[in-house]
């Protein structure tokens, strides 16, 4: 198991989060095997494997019943140690591959309208909070790739654009909007200098009141406070997040006529399917304006 985590870790490049949950799912699953008797990857059965899945859907005394996007994670993380196991010849052959993760139901991202955002954006705030908003919402940044943005990750040339670091050590170039040109601009000269000056000197682009970068936590409540201050939720799940502003993002996008394939580059996205749920977004809201515009829609 520690072998196959070095492997995700130095091979895959995965985040340290993403190895966290990993390193989790296969400790239940070491839990499993070792309630049933088994010591020895080569001694699991498919039927095994199978009853671990039922197992995390069902719950247990120890642990709850695992959400069907939980579990095909989980299930994810054990197809993946045994596959390693029997390319790597520790095992004769993988008796997880008939092994079928649950197909967890397609959630639409919750985004919010253009007033909206505009609303939050305008609320008053440090100069470091409002450059921190407008980057997320005009860049569509993650929350991690704000946090870990460096000061040589900003160009404001003429064609401005800032390098994101993404998942899996991917990096993009994302074009940077006026707004959050000029809130990013008046951070880094009246703001960022003060803060820098009460700490050791770092890159990072936002930082914290004692001059180190700025956490994700800490951005989070930023976000949160602005959410409140306008009348937007902040709690349930509708609640707003950074990832909530990423989703805007892509969904205010793709409502402007831009390609999928365009804002899959932007968001960072592996795969065009992910992308591919906010174009169901539009669709639902293409929609609504037929119903409620076409003389024949009813």
């Amino acid at each position: 198991m520690q072998t196959y985590l070095d492997h995700l870790s130095v091979e895959r490049g995965l985040s340290r989060n993403t190895l966290a949950s990993y390193r989790r799912d296969l400790d239940r699953y070491s839990e499993t095997l070792a309630a049933a008797g088994v010591g020895d990857l080569a001694d699991v059965t498919a039927a095994q494997v199978t009853a671990h899945l039922a197992e995390l859907r069902a719950g247990s005394p120890e642990h709850p019943a695992l959400s069907a996007a939980s579990a095909a994670r989980a299930v994810s993380a054990v197809r993946g140690l045994h596959r390693f196991a029997a390319r790597e010849g520790l095992v004769a052959h993988d008796v997880s591959r008939e092994v079928k993760p649950p197909t967890p139901p397609k959630r639409l991202p919750k985004a919010l309208d253009i007033d909206q955002v505009t609303r939050l954006l305008a609320v008053p705030g440090s100069l470091r909070d409002t450059a921190l908003l407008e980057f997320l919402y005009g860049t569509g940044a993650r929350i991690s790739e704000a946090v870990g943005l460096a000061v040589d990750d900003l160009d404001f040339s003429d064609d401005a654009a800032v390098t994101l670091h993404g998942k899996g050590g991917r990096t993009r170039l994302v074009p940077l909007g006026r707004y959050a040109r000029a809130a990013l601009e008046s951070y880094l000269v009246q703001g960022r200098p003060e803060l820098v000056a009460k700490g050791r000197g770092t890159p990072a682009v936002f930082l914290n009141q004692r001059g180190g970068p700025l956490s994700r936590q800490s951005a989070w409540t930023i976000l949160h406070r602005a959410a409140a201050a306008v009348g937007l939720p902040v709690e349930g799940p509708h609640a707003v997040s950074p990832h909530t502003l990423r989703h805007s993002y892509a969904t205010h996008l793709l409502d402007g006529g831009a390609d999928v394939r365009v804002v899959q580059e932007l968001l960072g996205h592996a795969s065009v399917t992910t992308t591919q749920l906010y174009t169901l977004v539009t669709v639902d809201r293409l929609r609504e304006v037929y119903a409620t515009s076409h003389p024949r829609a009813r």
